[in-house]
């Protein structure tokens, strides 16, 4: 009984002197996705952002790139949980594919949440000659031709496939109403609108921003609200549709499963310095996210959300793996 104790206090002692010494060497922040997608992007504007604030200790961005962001998601599961190997979460990791893949080698809430970092707004969109002048006219057009327009998206497993799926869903029509057509990335997607070889789209702001400003897309909403660069978009509330909201990209920092409380604490402190930091805000601007931090406790509620809403809308569509 008295060893059992000392060994107690001897761990105890030994986390804390760990903790404060936290981090002592570079920090890896595994990112799923390749260079210059919206997980690559925001998490090295976070790693630039936070060493200054972590000893100024260098946060190396490593790009695992495969199946969907899976191979870089089990990486960080499996890795000690020691602080020097974080993930640059995004919504394919931790709500559309443990939803969907039954095989996955792991499962959304197998990690310790740090925090939510950024959402990336969302629209729906055509292009700007199309007959369709609103969302509403659109869903017309789709339930009195059924399987007559088709939509671009990155993949099944895709939250360009999932946001135009869940629209359907929200105005009472089937998965079978409009046809997906699938393409290689969320940028092929806004090209596909563009030269007319799909009706109509939902997809990552930043990809739309550009063709909209310059008269070639018009937007028929945008989520969770008006952004503004594209002060005329209306938000999916304003026209009919606030369920669309849900539908939405995201970051997070989690880390895995048993990271030490002190550890933790100190990634709460430091997002909360970030969500004041000039440099971050800049940054996070300019790659068209919208500021998001939130406590451990407030990004686990979020992402269990977004698993929830992905788990009943694969159930719906019959289309889990």
């Amino acid at each position: 009984m008295q060893h059992s104790i000392v060994a107690a206090v001897l761990m105890l002692f030994s986390a804390a002197a760990f903790a404060q010494a936290y981090p002592a060497r570079p920090i890896q922040f595994v990112i799923p996705f390749g260079a210059g997608g919206d997980s690559d992007l925001s998490g090295r504007n976070v790693g630039q952002a936070a060493s200054k604030y972590l000893n100024n200790v260098p946060i190396v961005p490593v790009n695992r790139v495969g199946a969907s962001g899976a191979i870089a998601a089990t990486m960080v599961k499996n890795a000690t949980p020691d602080g020097y190997t974080l993930l640059v979460a995004r919504i394919a990791t931790h709500a559309i594919l443990p939803a969907l893949d039954t095989k996955l080698p792991y499962k959304w809430n197998e990690f310790t949440m740090l925090s939510m970092i950024e959402l990336n707004p969302y629209v729906c969109f055509v292009r700007s000659d199309s007959p369709h002048k609103t969302a509403a006219d659109l869903i017309n057009t789709i339930r009195t031709h059924p399987g007559k327009l088709n939509f671009a998206t990155s993949g099944i497993a895709t939250s360009q496939n999932m946001a135009a799926q869940y629209l359907m869903t929200l105005a009472k029509l089937t998965k079978d109403h409009a046809v997906g057509i699938h393409y290689k990335s969320g940028g092929e997607v806004t090209t596909a609108v563009l030269g007319g070889h799909v009706d109509f789209a939902c997809n990552n702001a930043p990809t739309v921003i550009p063709q909209v400003k310059a008269g070639r897309m018009r937007a028929f909403f945008v989520t969770p609200v008006r952004i503004p660069d594209m002060p005329d978009a209306p938000s999916a509330r304003e026209v009919g549709f606030p369920d669309m909201e849900k539908i939405v990209g995201w970051t997070a920092l989690v880390g895995p499963k048993g990271l030490p409380k002190p550890i933790v604490d100190r990634w709460t402190d430091v997002f909360a310095r970030l969500a004041k930091d000039p440099d971050w805000q800049a940054g996070n601007a300019r790659i068209g996210g919208v500021a998001a931090i939130r406590s451990p406790a407030e990004t686990e509620k979020y992402i269990r959300e977004q698993y929830e809403l992905y788990d009943k809308l694969v159930t719906a569509l019959g289309i889990r793996q």
